[in-house]
């Protein structure tokens, strides 16, 4: 399946039905008095989460969504019916924006979460509301209000528990195909990962947790540069982060912080987040040099954050890997329980 993070798209909520002038026709009533009902209202656009959907791609196929329009009203004072409304489902965790405006209209993070992004105009009213002892034959009936138009943005930003952070050729995609069922592209050239891959981990037969693989870093990528905003509007949504620096890295300790700071540069509340550091190929080395590995580099890293040498091509470390991670995702998902 193709991924799909970003769609434009156009919706119009209904429009109000018109009001109508009528008067009452009936045997042995004479003087029969106004009749006419109101309209009814317009359809109106929502946007909801759905947890069977991964991807933005069903909305790229349409590029305009209208709700109904409400049905005039009836001559015995009758009211339209209402227009139909439009559902709009999407991922969980889609943000939608107001295209023109570039502002946020909401957002839809659990299932069966649902907001409106175009409300439905409103019935017009027909002769017999405007009735009163001042005006026993009112002729005058309201049009419906017009619906609303409006050219929308959805972004998807991932919900995972663990979102993996570095720069191109860290040996991130690797890692996710080593320790789950995704499957990215790996190949040894910059930007192997041209969309964000889902990988669920299993721990053991009933403990997992969701990895997302997402394009890597490059300096100043919090400017857009490279694939830039691509990724770090994904790593929002993650619980955990896992840096991946291989120790091929002219130096670790300052490739740790230059991630660090693209993150803080777009989200200072990123920095809030969980860390684990994988430090990646190190089957390149000796087993030897791999024992003495965290504590030579010890000193280039927070004495808080879990070091953890790592192969995912010769499977070294990785167990330790998914433990650590889990334990640290569920510790993270009790402290959200707790402050909800």
């Amino acid at each position: 399946m193709k991924f799909l993070d970003r769609v434009d798209l156009k919706v119009s909520s209904g429009d109000g039905g018109k009001g109508v002038v009528a008067w009452r026709r009936e045997k042995f009533v004479p003087k029969g008095g106004p009749s006419g009902g109101d309209g009814g209202d317009g359809g109106s656009v929502y946007v909801e989460a759905d947890e069977n959907l991964y991807t933005l791609m069903d909305l790229s196929h349409n590029t305009h969504v209208y709700a109904g329009d409400g049905a005039p009203g009836g001559r015995r004072e009758q009211t339209g019916a209402s227009g139909e409304d439009k559902v709009i489902r999407v991922p969980p965790g889609t943000v939608v924006k107001d295209k023109q405006a570039g502002q946020m209209i909401g957002e839809v993070v659990e299932p069966g979460q649902r907001i409106c992004v175009a409300e439905g105009g409103t019935g017009g009213r027909g002769n017999a509301f405007f009735k009163s002892s001042t005006n026993q034959t009112p002729r005058e009936a309201q049009p419906g209000t017009p619906g609303e138009e409006r050219e929308l943005t959805f972004e998807l930003k991932l919900m995972a528990d663990v979102g993996l952070v570095g720069f191109p050729n860290a040996g991130k995609s690797t890692l996710v195909s080593a320790v789950s069922a995704a499957e990215p592209e790996v190949a040894d050239y910059p930007f192997t990962t041209l969309t964000p891959q889902l990988g669920m981990v299993y721990v053991s037969e009933f403990e997992t947790f969701v990895m997302a693989d997402i394009p890597g870093i490059i300096e100043d990528a919090h400017e857009g540069k490279g694939l830039g905003l691509q990724f770090l509007r994904h790593i929002e949504r993650t619980s955990v982060l896992l840096f991946v620096i291989p120790i091929t890295s002219q130096d670790l300790g300052a490739e740790y912080e230059a991630l660090l700071h693209e993150l803080e540069a777009h989200e200072a509340d990123l920095l809030d987040k969980p860390r684990v550091v994988a430090l990646s190929k190190i089957d390149i080395l000796a087993p030897d040099e791999r024992a003495l590995l965290p504590d030579v580099v010890a000193d280039e890293f927070p004495d808080d954050v879990p070091l953890l040498p790592i192969s995912a091509v010769a499977d070294i470390g990785l167990d330790q890997l998914k433990y650590t991670l889990f334990d640290t995702v569920t510790s993270t998902r009790s402290a959200d329980a707790v402050d909800a």
